[in-house]
């Protein structure tokens, strides 16, 4: 019986973004802020994820002896280091997110039977590696604020009720919307990133949150005059109206997870969403393309 298991480890380090072979403006254009000498520093939260068959003790792994090998691989070495200095790897690639997240999993792979690497650099901006050549996967977090009320129009109130609950009211309600954006792309092998990571940020700032932010999202926004805006209709909208944008800037987008509220959440798998998923109509179990 084989079994997924995650260890969690952190550190704290330092880095800076900066390129020789750039200008100043050029390096400011393309890395931001993130230029600045000496560099700024993160407390990094790592989660090194195994799998494997479980043993006699009812362990894939002693997680001690788990424990020891990302202490003596990773964190020791890392923590409270400058990265663009501690590891070979840094000299030629930038200590990016979704670049250190790889070059931890080449430091740990001969010793662990790993699958995937997260690395947080902050609780909105993390990477996730597995193993895949220069592929890896960046998530931006985010979030706005916005009303909505679920109903069909062709049923009565009553009728609504009984399928969306208290939802259905007519003066609608409000959520704090948090929102993760998942990118998938190759490693540059000079910057580290998979995509510029200023121009996402912009990009779901413009296309996604400014324009949903303080709405009621039933009657400002057109899409959903004729769509019940259910937490997975949002999401689905949002893959819609991110896709070509991500695309034009030099990644495909991966996911979309919208958490309306603490017990309710939903995710969009977008790699197949766009030839095979169906957008659902808001009548629970009952999927219809709609838009």
């Amino acid at each position: 019986m084989k079994c997924l298991i995650h260890r969690r480890a952190e550190f704290s380090a330092s880095h800076r973004y900066w390129l020789p072979e750039l200008s100043k403006s050029e390096n400011q254009e393309k890395f931001g802020q993130c230029t600045r000498s000496p560099g700024h520093g993160h407390n990094y939260e790592l989660f090194v994820s195994m799998w494997g068959e479980l043993d006699q003790y009812g362990m894939v792994l002693n997680l001690s002896n788990v424990k020891q090998v990302i202490k003596r691989e990773v964190t020791a070495p890392l923590n409270f280091s400058y990265l663009n200095e501690v590891w070979p790897e840094f000299k030629e690639t930038l200590p990016t997110t979704e670049h250190l997240a790889r070059v931890i999993w080449q430091r740990l792979e001969p010793h662990l039977p790993i699958v995937n690497i997260q690395l947080f650099e902050h609780p909105k901006l993390w990477a996730d590696y597995k193993g895949a050549g220069m592929e890896a996967y960046l998530t931006v977090g985010s979030h706005f604020s916005a009303a909505h009320r679920l109903a069909l129009p062709e049923l009565s109130f009553e009728e609504n009720c009984e399928i969306y609950g208290k939802c259905a009211r007519p003066h609608g309600h409000g959520h704090n919307y948090h929102l993760e954006v998942t990118v998938k792309g190759e490693v540059d092998a000079r910057t580290g990133m998979i995509v510029d990571l200023v121009a996402l940020q912009s990009l779901v700032d413009d296309v996604v949150l400014d324009p949903l932010d303080h709405t009621f999202l039933n009657k400002d926004i057109p899409y959903f005059e004729k769509v019940v805006p259910t937490a997975e209709n949002i999401a689905f909208y949002i893959a819609k109206l991110l896709r070509e944008p991500i695309l034009k800037i030099g990644a495909e987008l991966h996911r979309i997870k919208l958490i309306e509220s603490p017990n309710n959440s939903c995710e969009v798998l977008c790699s197949d969403l766009f030839d095979t998923a169906p957008m659902l109509s808001g009548r629970m179990g009952e999927p219809a393309l709609v838009g």
